[in-house]
Formats: structure tokens, sequence, C-alpha cells
């Protein structure tokens, strides 16, 4: 579904990712791991087109995307939920998530469409929908997280980017955005997810790739992954947690 090919992201001068070639298959979640500044949200930014490459090729179900706007890649399928819950907080969590559907090509069932959607994601995450009236700034951490993922999906992406959604919650809520993230997986997104809770990524992804100052230094499915004394030592806490 999605396929980077040397794919180089600079900053100015400064090169954020040297080269990079990564693959993600129909139905798969993937997870890209590696400590902060290593490249990993530059990744995904460039994936939705809000970074240009300097250099590589990306590929979208087949099709050359390096060069088209963020709007034609949500329109392709591809959906981006970016790190640190970035809901508009003025709005309530029912614009909110028809915001999410706007870019959804206009047609005499769309109305219905999105009303079952509406439902499917509040059905996910109960929260939202008791919630519905409210403005995302009212919400808790964990919330504001679970509404930005459901606006992420009212797109019908089929590929959806997570960046770093554990990011600042308690472990409890952790667990449920986890858990949720497999269930989206489960009724056939294709997702590619950026994450520092190694361990909890592994669990849910198929394979890992591990980047260090913008390259990847491992790639391996996530039950090797999850064994290998080096991830161990510098991502896993030393046994493998």
């Amino acid at each position: 579904m999605l396929k980077l090919t040397n794919v180089v992201i600079s900053y100015g001068p400064v090169l954020a990712v040297r080269g990079i070639s990564i693959d993600v298959q129909d139905g798969e979640i993937v997870t890209i791991l590696g400590a902060n500044g290593a490249g990993k949200s530059t990744t995904l930014r460039a994936i939705s087109g809000l970074l240009k490459l300097s250099g590589g090729i990306m590929e979208f179900d087949g099709e050359d995307i390096s060069q088209i706007s963020p709007e034609s890649r949500v329109r392709k399928g591809i959906a981006h939920v970016p790190e640190g819950r970035r809901v508009f907080p003025g709005l309530t969590v029912v614009d909110n998530l028809l915001l999410g559907a706007s870019s959804r090509p206009h047609h005499s069932k769309l109305k219905m469409e999105i009303e079952a959607d509406m439902e499917s994601v509040c059905t996910l995450f109960p929260d939202l929908r008791r919630f519905s009236k409210r403005l995302a700034w009212t919400l808790s951490g964990g919330q504001q997280q679970m509404l930005a993922i459901a606006r992420g999906l009212m797109a019908r992406p089929k590929l959806l980017l997570l960046d770093e959604p554990s990011l600042g919650l308690a472990p409890v809520l952790v667990e449920q955005v986890f858990e949720s993230i497999k269930k989206i997986n489960q009724s056939g997104t294709t997702i590619l997810l950026v994450e520092q809770n190694a361990h909890m990524a592994l669990e849910i992804a198929v394979r890992g790739y591990v980047l260090e100052t913008g390259r990847f230094v491992l790639h391996d499915t996530s039950a090797n992954l999850l064994g290998d004394e080096r991830m161990k030592q510098a991502y896993l806490g030393g046994k493998g947690r």
C-alpha cells in the first residue's frame, strides 16, 4: 500500500531523514520506533505531504505521490493523526468529527455515510457520544486523543498515520488507546504507528523499523524485535519491557 524508496527529508541545510526505505502492506500495523529527534514524526509529516521530499520516491497504492498536495493525499486515503492531540479546542466534539469528514467527495448518500461513521467512531470511543456537545478543550487528555483518532477515521482512510498516540497518557488510558488501534486495524484500516512506547507498539504491530539519527538501523518482525538484545537494552528497559 505504501512504499518509500531512498527518501531524504531536510530542514533547510539540516538532513533529518537520510535515505530511508519502508513498505507497508495492505492490512498491516507497522511501527516506527526510535528516540526523540530520530526523525519519526518527520517521516509521517512527509508521508502526509506536510513536508516536501528532498530526494527519493513515495508511492501509495502503486502511484507516485511524492509531489502531490496534502489535500490530494487525504482524498486518496491517507489520514494523519499528529502528535499532541491537535483537536480544535473551540469546537464541539461533533464539529471536530464533521471536520474530519470534510475532504470526502459530495454525493447523494454522503449524509447517511457520515451519520453511520459517526455512530461507528462513537461505538469505538463511547466517551465521544457522552460528551458530543462539549467543547474539545473541556475533555481530558485521553478523551482528546480518542477524538483526534476518531476525527482521522472520519475521512475513511485506507492508511492511518498515528504519531505518538500514547504520549502523556496514564497507563490505563494507554491500554485503551492501543486496544482501539487494534480494533481499527481489524475493521480494515492499515496503520503506520510512530510510538515511543516500544513494547506496546510491538505487541500490536506485525513489523517494526528502528530509526536512529535519520536512518533505519533495524527492521524485523515484532516478535524478533521484542527478543533482540539491542532492542531490549536501548528501547525495552533491558528486560523486554
